[in-house]
């Protein structure tokens, strides 16, 4: 049985209550590990077209590609893990506020403050880590409900990453320009280890000051320097000074071991080791890498202590 329509002006049918869209764009799980496997191969690509056309013109993709890959596949990963609840306007706009702001800070504050002495690595750290955590506060500005240790820790990571990738960048580029001709070898051995060691480094050293600064922060969104939030950028600026010590330091415990003299800019500078031998390379490097080991050993300690036991857990 039909009923006719009522009399009247046709009435316009409300739609019923919908599902509202999510406040920030959903990312696919497994993007990280795509996104890893892309960029090698298309790293790969590039330094082979490199090498065998013994051109430049593949060097910028080869440099920009090789900085800022294991950076950004970190950061995704961090993302899906561990912050998927934070947004991912908030994610990548740490990211680029640490390499936009927070390289830039650090070079200026570098260039007027510090000069050769025997601190100068502590107060390149000290420059660095204030740039960063500058950079943090900058990106959070207009987001005072972002709070406490797991913020801080993806969104910190986030920073110190972004300055990492444009750092490896222009470490690369100033490698090309310094060398005789465009060595590929000359890239590959400056971009390479700094890669590899990005998450170890700044990402890990910045995820720390950002949980203590967020931790500390209050709820209307202002940011307190409060004593907890020095002392650990304090601690982080000693791993930092630290870890960039490691070389000279180990350039200057092989001259000790081998009764050789080295010319070197400080007491932390990276020594000139006069005809050096294979067993004095070999020592030099195994001290290298046994000192970065222990710091980052140290930092993710750090960092370990920091999280509470459900920060690690995927967040829906």
């Amino acid at each position: 049985m039909t009923h006719s329509p009522p009399p009247g002006r046709p009435r316009a049918r409300i739609p019923g209550p919908q599902q509202p869209p999510p406040p920030f764009p959903r990312i696919g799980a497994g993007l990280w590990r795509r996104c890893l496997k892309g960029g090698l191969a298309l790293w790969a690509l590039t330094a082979v077209a490199a090498y065998t056309t013994r051109g430049v013109a593949p060097l910028p993709v080869l440099v920009l590609l090789g900085g800022f890959l294991i950076p950004v596949v970190f950061v995704l990963w961090a993302y899906e893990r561990h912050g998927r609840d934070l947004g991912v306007s908030a994610v990548l706009g740490c990211f680029l506020a640490g390499g936009a702001l927070g390289v830039p800070g650090a070079v200026l504050m570098e260039a007027h403050l510090l000069h050769p002495s025997p601190g100068r690595y502590t107060g390149v750290a000290l420059a660095e880590e204030a740039a960063k955590l500058g950079a943090l506060v900058f990106a959070l500005r207009r987001l005072p409900g972002l709070r406490g240790a797991r913020a801080g820790l993806v969104l910190g990571a986030a920073v110190g990453l972004g300055f990492a990738a444009v750092e490896s960048c222009a470490c690369a580029f100033d490698a090309v320009l310094l060398s005789d001709a465009a060595d590929l070898r000359v890239v590959l051995e400056t971009e390479f280890p700094r890669e590899l060691l990005a998450p170890l480094g700044h990402g890990l050293w910045t995820a720390i000051a950002g949980a203590a600064l967020l931790s500390q922060r209050r709820p209307n969104g202002h940011f307190r320097l409060a004593a907890p939030v020095v002392g650990t950028w304090l601690g982080v600026c000693v791993l930092h000074a630290a870890w960039d010590a490691t070389r000279g330091v180990a350039g200057r415990l092989v001259t000790r071991v081998y009764g050789v003299e080295a010319v070197a800019p400080g007491p932390f500078g990276q020594p000139y080791l006069p005809r050096t031998g294979a067993g004095q390379e070999h020592l030099f490097t195994l001290l290298s890498a046994g000192g970065l080991a222990l710091v980052a050993l140290l930092g993710v300690a750090w960092v370990w202590s920091l999280s509470p036991g459900d920060a690690w857990r995927n967040t829906p």
